[in-house]
Parts: structure tokens; C-alpha cells; sequence
């Protein structure tokens, strides 16, 4: 599997990342809906078998129990991938969650991910949400200052924008960004992308596939099924007029792929990665099949009449 330098940093990285935000569970404010441990930990030992080679997680996700799943998966293994995670996001007795960047509060966040990773360092270490705003500069002095005590290897940010980006860079260097894109979500083109190449800054994009809603497997009926405690029962891209137009588009996507053998979530993955600026996307798995089904958009390549395809059809359809 392909792999790339991830910013200025010395980690390389391949194309593919195993996201593990829906392992985390039910029962807080942005859960996917239930899911089994032994599913997770069996998709994780299989994404890194196929040779992926980074998993990324946050404190919030299931309020700490993905970061324990992890930890769990990776008890014995001999070889560890590089393992990311984010904090600044603490979930509230009443079920919401907020965004913290106090000092105190990030230091309690790491040694809590440390304990439940089962390691003594991690190696990217993220700022989940720049929220509050006024407090991004202690945010993030606070990761700075993580990194020269050897806790953190190297420190990146999520969801920040371009002057955002700027506010850190001016205290010390973001090693990467993660920000959302996909064909469904593509404002990042707009600054953040030329941005981060210019100045060298890692990019690893998130939800590629919109959550899930790219890869074919989301119909109809299937959206009207899901449950309440899925935060994307609730998302307007699941919903119409958006319903439509996004199925229409995966339509697309899945006859591009016939040609290379690929699924439509694949295609969506590779067109994610062709941008000079992305380094990696992370891709989502609940189950081993999930992750077999789209590692192979690591290494898919579009052509520039696929690209003028899916181009055609987001003028007609923007």
C-alpha cells in the first residue's frame, strides 16, 4: 500500500487510515448507534493485516471506550501502527458535549487516552474542535508544550480554519489538519487545501465517503431504518432534497468503478486522495468486510476522463 510523508514529520503514512469513531458505541451525543467489541476489535486486526498502517480515535468517541477498544486490539500485537487521537471535547452530565482548550483540562484528557491506549506516547496529537475560539492559543500551547516533554510525538489540528491555522502556526508548527471532505462536502478546496500545501502541512481528510453514504450500501429504506441514536438519522445530507441528488451521484460513482473492480465508496476515497494536498483519508470500519471492501481505493488511480465525469456531474448538480 501506498504510503506518504505526513507533513514535515517522520511518519509515512499510508493512504488509507482506519477511523474508529462509530466503535465507540451508543450512548452519547454523536454515536453511530450500537455496536459489539468483538466486531471492532476484529475490524481493527484486519485493517492492520491488510497493511494499514494508523488508526485514528478521540477521547469523545464513546466517551473514552474506542480508545479503550483500541487498546484492547492492540494488547500483543508485534508490530503497533502509529495511533492519532484528539482531545478538547468533554461530554456533560446531561448528554451534551463541550469544547474545552484550558491547560488543565488537556493535560487530564492525555494521561486519560494514555491510560486507556495502553501506551506511553502517542504520536499525533490533535485538537478536536478550535471551541471556544478565544482560548485556541492556550489550546494550543498547552500541545506544544506536550511534545517537548516527550508525551506527544507531533500535534495537529481538526476542523481549524485558515486563520485559525495561522493563530497556531504563530506559537509553533501544526504537523496536519483534519478536515472534512468528499464529493459531498468539498469547501475545503476552497482556502484550507492550498493552504496546507503551501505551507506543509499534513492533510488527513475525514468522512470521504459521507459517513457512509457513498458506498452503495445506503438506500431509501435503509436511511428511514436507522436509528435515533444515529447522529445521521438527523443529518440533512441523509434527508431530501439531499437524498436524491447524493444517491444520484453514488450511482455515478459505482459505474466508474465497475471498469477498475472498485466499489463507489472506493472511487470516493481515490478522488478524496488524487487533491495534491491530501495526504491520507480516514476511511470508517464497523466490521472486517467493511474495511476489505474499500482498501483497495489506496491504490486506485482516477483517470482524467472519471475525474471529468464526476466534474460534469457536480456543475449539473452542485
Amino acid at each position: 500500500m501506498e504510503k506518504r510523508q505526513l507533513g514535515t514529520t517522520d511518519m509515512h503514512i499510508t493512504t488509507i487510515g482506519l477511523g474508529t469513531w462509530a466503535i465507540g458505541g451508543d450512548g452519547w451525543a454523536a454515536a453511530w448507534g450500537p455496536q459489539d467489541d468483538n466486531d471492532s476489535i476484529a475490524t481493527i486486526n484486519r485493517a492492520l493485516d491488510l497493511g494499514i498502517n494508523w488508526i485514528d480515535t478521540a477521547a469523545i468517541y464513546g466517551l473514552g471506550h474506542s480508545e479503550e477498544v483500541i487498546g484492547r486490539a492492540l494488547r500483543g500485537r508485534a508490530e503497533r501502527p502509529y495511533i492519532f487521537t484528539k482531545c478538547s471535547r468533554i461530554g456533560q452530565p446531561d448528554g451534551t458535549i463541550k469544547g474545552v482548550l484550558k491547560a488543565g483540562m488537556l493535560r487530564w484528557e492525555l494521561e486519560g487516552s494514555l491510560n486507556r491506549l495502553q501506551t506511553d506516547t502517542i504520536d499525533l496529537y490533535q485538537i478536536h474542535w478550535p471551541n471556544p475560539d478565544e482560548d485556541i492559543e492556550e489550546g494550543w500551547s498547552t500541545l506544544a508544550d506536550l511534545k517537548k516533554e516527550g508525551k506527544v510525538r507531533f500535534i495537529g489540528v481538526s476542523n481549524f480554519s485558515v486563520e485559525q491555522l495561522k493563530r497556531a502556526e504563530a506559537i509553533a508548527p501544526v504537523s496536519s489538519l483534519q478536515p472534512p471532505y468528499s464529493l459531498v462536502k468539498r469547501e475545503a478546496e476552497n482556502e484550507l487545501l492550498p493552504f496546507c500545501l503551501e505551507h506543509h502541512i499534513g492533510v488527513i481528510v475525514y468522512s470521504p465517503m459521507m459517513s457512509g453514504l457513498l458506498t452503495g450500501s445506503m438506500t431509501p429504506e435503509r436511511v428511514l431504518s436507522l436509528p435515533a441514536s444515529d447522529w445521521r438519522s438527523r443529518n440533512p445530507e441523509f434527508h431530501e432534497p439531499r437524498l436524491t441528488r447524493n444517491l444520484a451521484l453514488t450511482t455515478l460513482l459505482y459505474e466508474i468503478g465497475k471498469q477498475y473492480d472498485k466499489g463507489p465508496g472506493e472511487v470516493a476515497i481515490a478522488w478524496a486522495l488524487r487533491n495534491p494536498a491530501v495526504t491520507a483519508a480516514i476511511v470508517g470500519g464497523r466490521r472486517p468486510s467493511q474495511v476489505e471492501s474499500i482498501v483497495g481505493a489506496a491504490d486506485l488511480k482516477l483517470s482524467d476522463e472519471d475525474l471529468a465525469r464526476i466534474g460534469d456531474f457536480l456543475e449539473k448538480y452542485p
